[in-house]
């Protein structure tokens, strides 16, 4: 047993004695630290609470009816709600700074405004429902192992035995889900990779075309291509007509486990792709998208991952679970995702920073060119 196995048996004893917890609780300087650490916990005793507030702010329009401060009465008025629940309720929300009261009025607090501008984080409050009732009862959803559930129902397109066959009707809730919440991701790539140096992107499995068009407006010297399932190919190419982009773009229908991507494009990106599969069909991807691609080009890989800080609770907590109860995928730590990567073939591997990591990290690399 090392030094730190040591100090931590040593904390552990510690912090499970009641002696030691009623003199840390009255000594001076451990005082706030106890403090603190007892409203941590308290904070995920109560996370489910927050985050029913916040679906109940969204689901009522709470925010749409703020405008410049509504009183207490008027917003009751509006939301169909009594005085004291919607009491209740703004005073939770402004506690979480979803709302804010000033001179008798609620106003939008600063996570608010915040959300009120992005309509993806919406979109994504809006789903978990889904999620919450399969956590209900989490032994339950932890000792039944991956099976059918309200999330997976949700997300039936995604983890369909025969993908190609869904219809449009399947794939339109999934799809328009992920072009809303995209926009966040698009951004904070746009943010940190440069794709100056390229001419051909490719996005495997890219959806209605939200990533590739915020590229190609960004980037008028790129040639775009998007490879997905037939029911959603067909949707991408009227969304990328829409947005103006049919003499720059390229739409192909196939499935990445059974279809061989196209050739010729010196950038090939997956979006969000990766962590939604487990490692054996991961591997299958990584080696369609190593074969389709340029020698010498370049792939990037755009997910959540597990990079440390507040980044690793969301990662390690969050997606976990929230995977577990989609039927596929894992999240993965930059070291995972790097020796698959290398496994695969792929060399240069490099970690670009986001300014979100939460929202999406990037791992960049690169198909070795032929030795001369």
């Amino acid at each position: 047993m090392g030094l730190i196995d040591s100090w931590l048996d040593l904390r552990d004893r510690c912090l499970t004695s009641d002696r030691f917890q009623r003199f840390a609780a009255q000594f001076p300087l451990t005082r706030p630290i106890v403090r603190k650490r007892q409203s941590e916990l308290f904070d995920v005793v109560s996370g489910f609470v927050y985050s029913q507030i916040l679906l109940t702010c969204i689901e009522l329009d709470v925010f749409a009816h703020i405008g410049r401060g509504i009183s207490l009465e008027a917003l009751a008025a509006q939301i169909g709600l009594g005085e004291d629940e919607t009491r209740r309720l703004c005073e939770g929300a402004a506690s979480l700074r979803l709302l804010q009261k000033r001179k008798g009025l609620f106003r939008l607090g600063d996570l608010g405004a915040a959300l009120v501008a992005n309509p993806g984080a919406i979109a994504m409050v809006r789903h978990h429902p889904h999620l919450y009732r399969d956590l209900a009862d989490p032994i339950a959803f932890l000792k039944n192992g991956r099976g059918e559930t309200n999330l997976s129902r949700f997300w039936a397109y995604a983890r369909s035995a025969d993908p190609a066959g869904s219809d449009g009707d399947q794939v339109r809730i999934y799809s328009e889900l992920m072009a809303t919440s995209q926009d966040m991701v698009s951004a904070e790539v746009l943010a940190a990779f440069d794709f100056r140096p390229f001419k051909n992107l490719l996005d495997v499995g890219g959806g209605h075309g939200a990533f590739i068009s915020a590229v190609a407006k960004r980037n008028s010297h790129l040639n775009v291509q998007l490879f997905d399932l037939p029911a959603v190919a067909d949707q991408a190419k009227a969304a990328l007509k829409a947005a103006g982009l049919t003499g720059r773009s390229q739409v192909h229908s196939g499935s990445f486990f059974d279809d061989a991507l196209p050739k010729g494009a010196d950038l090939i990106s997956l979006v969000r792709i990766i962590h939604d599969h487990d490692d054996a069909p991961c591997m299958a991807i990584l080696k369609a998208v190593f074969d389709a691609l340029e020698e010498g080009g370049t792939l990037i890989v755009c997910e959540p991952m597990s990079t440390g800080g507040h980044a690793a609770r969301i990662s390690e907590a969050y997606f976990n679970f929230y995977l577990y109860a989609m039927g596929s995928g894992t999240p993965r730590s930059l070291d995972q995702l790097q020796h698959m990567l290398q496994i695969t073939g792929f060399t240069e591997l490099n970690h670009v920073t986001t300014r979100y990591p939460f929202i999406t990290s990037i791992v960049s690399a690169k198909k070795p060119s032929p030795k001369v």
